[in-house]
Order: structure tokens, then C-alpha cells, then sequence
């Protein structure tokens, strides 16, 4: 996976920008019809993220897994951690087994190549960044979202300048190529799972390029033998 996070990203960008031109978020029910299920689903998966979140310890966070990303993963001592299900198409399968409703989910979303549970420590401030990869976009749905003593959503988003603020059951579907922070402002872990979805309606080339770019990743992963924890 890290083999995405070198200097060479910002050559895959300047492919991708000068042929894809999309908005920062997009339309669920074109580019991933499958989020209405997992949405419908989303008290089931919250319950179980619940049970990940009793062995919180155990997993990994996201720079143990991708040490090139510790600048916005270790930055302030607040942990980030991720419970990875899938991969770059590479399923973890006794991850899987700890969350048999995403399992079922995942089987019948083809499209969809990562899956994580992603928990966000309080005070965790992921500072602004973009990813490097516009051949597939991102789906956060969120299961858990602390509030503040005002009753506030305590946790914000805020993608190529936009700020968002999720509640319990919903969800977003965006390119985190743009420009995008998240902090947890609350005293509670905020819990959202984000899937990898594989981009609809890219020029040939372009998707050709997606598919050994997703190739090669896969191998890197396989080789490597990374441990996902849980």
C-alpha cells in the first residue's frame, strides 16, 4: 500500500487531473449503487466495529501499517487506528470473520476494493493532505459520531475547503485526491467505516492504468505479508 504514498504520486495525479475532472463529492446512486446497502446495514456494522473497539489496542494504527504516512497518522500522539478488512482487493479474512455483516456486504459489492474500520482517538487532528489515486473513491459511513456538550456533531471533515459533519447513518461518497483534514474535537473515539470504491466511467486508458496500478499493489501487499491485527 505505501508503494502509492512515494514521490512518484504526484505523477500519477497529474495523469489523472488532466483526465478526469469530477467534483470533490459525488452522487452515491450513480457511482456506487451499492452504498444504499450498506447504509441500510450501517446499526448492524456499527455493532460490530463496537466489539473491534473492545480490543482497540490490538489494532494496528494507520502508520504501523504505512510508516511513509506517519506525518499525518503520528503527528500529535493521538492514535488513528484502522482494522482493515480489505485491502487493495486483498481480503484479511479473520478480520472478516469479527464482521460477518460487512463480509456479506463486501461479497455482493464487487467494486468495492478496501474496507476498513477506522477509529479516531479524541483531540486526533489528521492534518490536510490528498491521495494520489483518483481511480477510486471513497465512502465514509459513519457508525459512531461523538457530540459535544452543546450536543454539537464533534467531529469535522472538511474536504477542498468544504466543511462536513456527519451524523450516525450517514455517509458521504468523495475523492480524497482533493484536498481534506479531519479532527475529533470530542472526548470519545469517532468510529466510520470507509470503503475504496472503484471508479465508474473512466476514459481506457486511464482505467487501464487504474487496473495495474491496483495489480501492482496487490502484489506489493502479498509479498510483504503485513499484519492487519484484530
Amino acid at each position: 500500500m505505501g508503494q502509492l504514498y512515494d514521490p512518484a504520486a504526484g505523477v500519477v495525479r497529474a495523469i489523472y487531473d488532466s483526465r478526469i475532472a469530477t467534483p470533490s463529492t459525488l452522487e452515491p446512486e450513480h457511482y456506487f449503487p451499492n452504498a444504499k446497502r450498506f447504509a441500510e446495514r450501517w446499526s448492524d456494522i456499527r455493532r460490530e466495529a463496537l466489539g473491534v473497539a473492545g480490543m482497540l489496542d490490538h489494532v494496528p494504527r494507520f502508520h504501523d501499517i504505512m510508516p511513509a504516512q506517519a506525518d499525518i497518522s503520528a503527528n500529535d500522539g493521538r492514535d488513528w487506528r484502522v482494522f482493515i478488512m480489505k485491502a487493495y482487493g486483498v481480503t484479511v479474512a479473520e478480520n472478516l470473520r469479527r464482521c460477518p455483516t460487512v463480509a456479506a456486504l463486501l461479497d455482493g459489492a464487487p467494486e468495492v476494493v478496501s474496507a476498513i474500520l477506522s477509529f479516531l482517538a479524541p483531540g486526533k487532528h489528521i492534518p490536510e493532505h490528498r491521495g494520489p489515486f483518483r481511480g477510486i473513491l471513497r465512502y465514509h459511513l459513519m457508525l459512531s459520531m461523538p457530540r459535544d456538550g452543546n450536543g454539537i456533531l464533534a467531529c469535522v471533515m472538511n474536504i477542498d475547503g468544504v466543511p462536513y459533519r456527519l451524523g450516525d447513518g450517514e455517509s458521504l461518497l468523495w475523492d480524497d485526491t482533493y484536498r481534506h483534514e479531519v479532527w475529533n474535537t470530542s472526548d470519545q473515539v469517532r468510529i466510520a467505516l470507509l470503503l475504496d470504491v472503484w471508479r465508474r466511467d473512466m476514459p481506457m486508458d486511464v482505467a487501464l492504468l487504474s487496473r495495474a496500478i491496483l495489480l501492482g499493489t496487490q502484489a506489493v501487499i502479498r509479498m510483504g505479508g503485513m499484519s492487519y491485527g484484530g
